[in-house]
């Protein structure tokens, strides 16, 4: 373990693997309490969370970045739960960047992997708590008495001996006054007034009301907006640019930017700078990524399948003799395409590089941190492009309308710096919905073999699975190293990327022998975290496959999976949650069946049931989904509620549209009629249904997506007899 405050790539792999697979933390940092920004004088500021006003308001500060999930409403209910205020009298602002709002998991100011409710748990109620415990005090000290004869609630501390009462806001300068206590106790959960309850968020109203601020909507004095022509080419570059005079000319346009791989078009309106760009006459030089293609990428992948270059990433037994000794094996092969993240905001940021510094508007998920983590996250990109230092470098985070991951890459804002830099103003750039379909870090393709060996009672003895895939740590860890050891559930060997292979190494059923292996493919096609990343796509094959060796044994897809889950009961509870919900096994109009899944992601358990017809024309259509969720402590079931529904539609746009192919190293997909969304009139109906539990709490924002694509294929086939093992979902007639 490096010092605290700090963080070796060692110690960060390991508590990613921990976070992605919702293992219990690795590594929890100390040392992040510092850089918190200064408060406004008169106001009560304990720590870097809390701001409490002398009208009573309380503001909660929030380091995590907003989109959509809505961890500024979490977070601060978790903080005024144990203030014992007034909800109605909450509010939040956005925390800049600073180490004071890294999350303790990724020593980095990241918002991804679930994280936010889960890392936030601890540190915001025992700065709700702190801040109580000094109210009280300042109070006792007014009224001369002993702290424990005093309570709160709603809001005001209650002189329990004579009934007097002392608004929080009348005590600010007395306990502003007063020194931090530490090892403040915690409420009992019984005693709760807000965690556990839905209540509206916070961010609503102005987004109803539309004063929101996405990163489009940033408006500043004098700025200037540029359109960016960004080669087709994966690795390709600008060779020559003809015609740029004529551009610079054309009405509004200010200034041509030609960069290594693009060439920018700024002008006084953003319409203007599309035109300019569509103006432009570039010749690129391709360089060999012009060979790229999805058949080719394919080719390689099966050959990696075959190869003897695995690593291992989960052993037990020895499944590997028992498959070899066998002569009844059960096999299949699964793969799945690369995804864009296709946010609804396409990225965007606006720069303005001013006085030897930085200032960046950005919807990003990732502010700052360690420079070797992806070039030290927004802040760190935006002093590199400038030539300044971090320290000269201020983030403003808006609101990020959707990340899914793709906010966690920061290309977008070293693209505007670079442009800015070369202007006296302030640059916004905006991406079309072309330039984020076609300029995307793309979830990986995956090639999966699968083998297996049952028992006399059906159950699996042995099972194998064969992983081909890029490695998203290695594009996002520039310096990272295959001789690092992974902190994934046991693996035996080093290098595996845990992105790669979660959801499968860390398969829950109770299979004696198990070997699960993966092999690293290396193209030049960026690749990055999609919600829920490795689950998203290895889930779809464990949970598939589970219900092909269900079929295999004659057994019924539920309770083979309750068998396998003997030593699992927080999993067998929610199977049995969402199918008693489902009506698992009671009959259903001609023409639909069901289908089943569960999966463990980021310290969360999902199961999911979805009821599947075939229309005449052949095209799956989703009626209704059970969904049950086990997150531990459910905060606002409100917002798990709405995450979980969420997350089905994400992952069902995936399960039944989602691909994007590659040809002459070139993406073919470019908006939404060729890269479908699940629309309105296709979206199913979700029923949430929350396990109640005192367990700490787990992710909502991720874990709602890997099952459905598997109950989904599973309802195919138990519908037709088809066995989908391609994703996107697609029947053959």
């Amino acid at each position: 373990m490096s010092a605290p405050g700090r963080v070796s790539r060692r110690d960060f792999v390991k508590a990613a693997a921990a976070v992605g697979t919702g293992l219990t933390l690795a590594v929890y940092f100390q040392g992040c309490g510092n850089g918190a920004p200064p408060a406004p004088d008169g106001v009560f500021a304990p720590d870097a969370f809390l701001r409490l006003s002398p009208d009573g308001t309380v503001t909660v500060v929030i380091g995590r970045s907003e989109m959509g999930q809505g961890p500024t409403t979490g977070l601060a209910m978790i903080l005024a739960d144990e203030l014992d205020c007034d909800w109605n009298r909450v509010g939040f602002v956005q925390g800049p960047a600073a180490k004071a709002y890294y999350n303790p998991a990724l020593q980095a100011q990241v918002t991804g992997g679930s994280t936010s409710i889960r890392t936030g748990w601890l540190p915001m109620r025992e700065a709700g708590a702190t801040a109580r415990a000094m109210l009280v005090a300042a109070a006792a000290g007014r009224w001369g008495v002993p702290a424990a004869s005093c309570s709160t609630a709603e809001g005001r501390v209650r002189n329990d001996t004579t009934g007097e009462e002392l608004e929080y806001g009348a005590l600010v300068a007395d306990a502003s006054a007063l020194p931090v206590p530490k090892d403040v106790p915690l409420k009992d959960p019984k005693d709760f007034r807000i965690i556990g309850t839905s209540r509206d968020r916070l961010d609503n109203a102005d987004k109803v009301r539309g004063v929101a601020t996405f990163g489009i909507d940033v408006r500043l004095p004098g700025m200037a907006y540029a359109s960016v022509e960004r080669c087709p080419v994966m690795g390709g570059q600008v060779g020559r640019v003809a015609g740029e005079a004529e551009v610079a000319g054309m009405p509004g346009v200010i200034k041509v930017v030609r960069l290594k791989d693009r060439v920018a078009v700024v002008a006084e309106h953003y319409w203007q700078a599309v035109k300019g760009r569509r103006a432009l006459n570039i010749t690129w030089a391709e360089g060999e990524g012009a060979a790229l293609s999805s058949d080719g990428i394919a080719e390689q992948l099966q050959a990696l399948l075959v190869s003897d270059k695995a690593r291992v990433a989960r052993k037990a037994g020895d499944a590997a003799g028992i498959l070899a000794g066998s002569t009844s094996i059960i096999e299949a092969a699964y793969d799945a395409p690369y995804l864009a993240h296709a946010t609804m905001e396409p990225q965007n940021c606006t720069a303005w590089v001013h006085d030897g510094a930085v200032e960046v508007w950005a919807p990003t998920q990732f502010q700052m941190g360690p420079g070797f983590l992806n070039h030290g996250g927004a802040r760190g990109v935006a002093a590199d492009a400038a030539g300044v230092s971090t320290g000269d470098v201020t983030i403003h985070t808006t609101f990020l309308g959707g990340g899914f991951g793709r906010r966690l890459e920061v290309d977008y804002v070293t693209e505007a710096v670079q442009v800015a830099k070369e202007l006296d103003r302030p640059v916004q750039v905006i991406w079309s919905r072309e330039d984020d379909t076609q300029h995307d870090f793309y979830r990986p393709t995956t090639a999966h073999a699968l083998s297996a060996v049952l028992g006399g009672d059906g159950m699996p003895v042995a099972w194998r699975q064969r992983i081909a895939c890029q490695s998203i740590i290695r594009n996002w860890i520039p310096g990272w190293m295959p001789d690092f050891a992974m902190s994934l559930a046991g693996a035996l060997e080093h290098g595996v990327d845990p992105s790669a292979v979660e959801g499968s190494a860390d398969l829950p059923y109770a299979v004696p022998n198990l070997l699960v292996d993966w092999r690293e493919l290396t193209v030049p096609v960026p690749v990055g975290f999609w919600r829920s990343v490795g689950h998203s796509q290895n889930s779809f094959v464990t949970e598939s496959f589970v219900d092909e060796l269900a079929a295999v044994a004659g057994q019924d897809p539920v309770a083979y999976r309750r068998a396998l889950l003997t030593d699992e009961p927080r999993m067998r509870a929610v199977l049995d949650l969402a199918a008693t919900e489902a009506g698992w096994g009671t009959p259903l109009p001609d023409g639909r069946a069901r289908g089943v899944a569960i999966v463990r992601s980021f310290g969360s358990i999902v199961a999911q049931v979805a009821e599947v017809s075939i229309t005449p024309a052949g095209i799956i259509q989703v009626h209704r989904v059970t969904c049950a969720v086990d997150c531990g402590t459910a905060v606002n079931p409100g917002l798990i509620e709405a995450q979980m529904q969420g997350g089905v539609v994400f992952g069902l746009t995936a399960a039944l549209y989602g691909e994007i192919t590659i040809a002459k190293g070139r993406v073919q997909q470019n908006n939404f009629y060729d890269y479908e969304m699940v629309r309105m009139p296709a979206a199913p109906v979700v029923d949430v249904h929350i396990v109640p539990s005192a367990e700490p709490p787990g992710g909502v924002g991720e874990p709602g997506v890997p099952p459905i694509a598997p109950a989904v294929a599973n309802a195919v086939f138990a519908l037709t007899g088809q066995r989908l093992r391609r994703l996107p979902l697609r029947l053959t007639r």
